[in-house]
């Protein structure tokens, strides 16, 4: 059976051939994740957490990033748990999730640090690199500016203990055990903040994506 946007639902799909004993424990808590438990989201949240660290580390050798990105692709693939198909394991889908907003973060990290200024080497030479036509530049301004007043907002909407954390670790870009030392607060109480942080700012910002 599919739901009105061609998407397997989680409670017609029969279960998949050979699939793990793990892996049917994942569709069952997917499944009370789905119906609102918080207690089954935590508990794929536990046992992911280190294996998503592993896997994103392979491709990035920063720890504080990394766990950044493994807090977002929770957050990103529980948001969207009504799209997983289970004739994948969760696992899986759960990986790509996380293989892909890593390559993401790459690639904008790449493209922030080129220089327009720095000349392209070429068999020919040297060639400066053109500049994009003035107006479609100030175009990508004017929206980028609209794009930070709207997180910026999105952001003062946040109650206050969220805020604060979300302010010192992406604003004032300090570490985990800075905001700790910071807030005085325990470690792990400030990586739980953050991680709620960001899904209350995914999700209150999730219908405004379109716009830009």
């Amino acid at each position: 059976m599919s739901d009105s946007n061609g998407s397997n639902t989680h409670t017609s799909n029969p279960p998949r051939e050979n699939a793990s004993e793990s892996s049917l424990e994942d569709d069952v808590l997917v499944k009370e994740a789905v119906g609102g438990s918080e207690q089954s989201y935590k508990k794929l949240v536990n046992k992911y957490q280190r294996a998503l660290h592993f896997h994103i580390r392979k491709m990035i050798n920063d720890p504080e990033q990394v766990e950044d990105l493994v807090q977002e692709t929770f957050v990103k693939a529980f948001d969207n748990l009504n799209s997983y198909n289970t004739n994948y394991a969760f696992s899986t889908w759960l990986y790509r999730i996380a293989t892909n907003h890593t390559i993401d973060y790459l690639r904008k990290k790449k493209l922030q640090t080129l220089s327009i200024d720095e000349p392209v080497k070429t068999k020919s030479g040297e060639m400066e690199m053109q500049l994009p036509d003035e107006s479609a530049a100030t175009d990508r301004d004017l929206i980028r500016k609209q794009r930070k007043r709207m997180v910026r907002q999105a952001i003062d909407d946040l109650p206050k203990k969220y805020r604060r954390v979300i302010e010192l670790r992406h604003m004032e870009e300090k570490s985990y055990q800075e905001i700790s030392e910071i807030l005085d607060k325990p470690l792990g109480t400030v990586k739980a903040h953050i991680f709620r942080a960001r899904e209350m700012l995914y999700k209150g910002l999730k219908d405004k994506r379109h716009r830009f």
